[in-house]
């Protein structure tokens, strides 16, 4: 893990995700990628043209760059090798642009989240980046004096299909040196009997020579519910789980458990995409 990025709009959630970030790259020797999304109105303009040629465009562009160098003048992140980059493009496509060309390890996102309505119509733009990024999103609600992770919860079907982002968050464990829960959530609408569950997180265990581990099997009412309930049981730092990325109409029906998570989950919540 060499190259961290931190989309921000300079919120306070934004900076909580940078707080994050820079306690990461002081102890892995990370530079971090720090990009600002300028959403302008731009389908009008010839594309052979220049962004620098609309005043607009300059002037957000400039605005951007003091805001840039504001945070850079922060002491936590005295020390840092620390990029800014300012894109024209939807937030989840600019992130997915930038990632594309440095190569980013991981996204760390601020998020206060979001509920009702808006939720079900349009999302955050959050939970559009958890949803398509290939990149590991790690996703930040509160401000973290000290970001460490003793305890990390890996919930899953622990379906074949999952093993995939397993090893994925293995890495990342092995990254924090963070103990892992492995955690299968039983509901009454997903029944699975105990022996089956223990058969598929046994042979996902069995599948990597790692071995800080525990095996866990929760009952409740749903899964996002089970995921949140064991997490506050055994204090846990950091919430894991696998996305598939569902797009349109599928999205609308299916739903997404990591991103239900992202918006109403109080710890941080990390998303490997399958």
């Amino acid at each position: 893990m060499k190259k961290l990025l931190v989309p921000t709009d300079f919120s306070e959630q934004a900076e909580n995700a940078l707080k994050v970030a820079a306690q990461l790259a002081k102890k892995h020797d990370c530079e971090i990628y720090l990009l600002h999304i300028l959403e302008m109105p731009l389908h009008k303009v010839d594309a052979l043209n220049s962004y620098s040629d609309l005043p607009e465009a300059v002037f957000f562009m400039k605005l951007a760059h003091r805001k840039f160098e504001a945070i850079k003048s922060k002491d936590y992140l005295d020390g840092l090798v620390v990029h800014e980059t300012v894109d024209f493009h939807e937030i989840f496509k600019g992130i997915f642009h930038v990632c594309k060309k440095h190569d980013i390890d991981l996204i760390i996102m601020g998020s206060n989240g979001i509920s009702g309505l808006r939720e079900m119509l349009i999302g955050s733009n959050t939970e559009k980046v958890v949803r398509t990024s290939e990149t590991p999103v790690l996703v930040v609600k509160n401000e973290h004096k000290t970001f460490k992770v003793k305890d990390f919860v890996f919930a899953s079907d622990f379906k074949e299909e999952s093993k995939s982002t397993y090893k994925k968050a293995i890495k990342f464990a092995n990254v924090l040196d963070a103990k892992m829960h492995l955690l299968m959530v039983n509901t009454p609408n997903k029944f699975i009997t105990s022996q089956d569950a223990n058969k598929r997180m046994q042979d996902f265990a069995t599948s990597s020579t790692f071995s800080n581990y525990t095996i866990n099997f929760y009952n409740d009412m749903s899964i996002e519910k089970g995921i949140m309930n064991f997490s506050q049981s055994i204090k846990a730092d950091l919430i894991g789980m696998s996305t598939h990325g569902r797009q349109g109409i599928s999205h609308f029906f299916n739903g997404s458990i990591s991103e239900d998570l992202v918006n109403h989950a109080k710890r941080p919540v990390i998303t490997f995409k399958i």
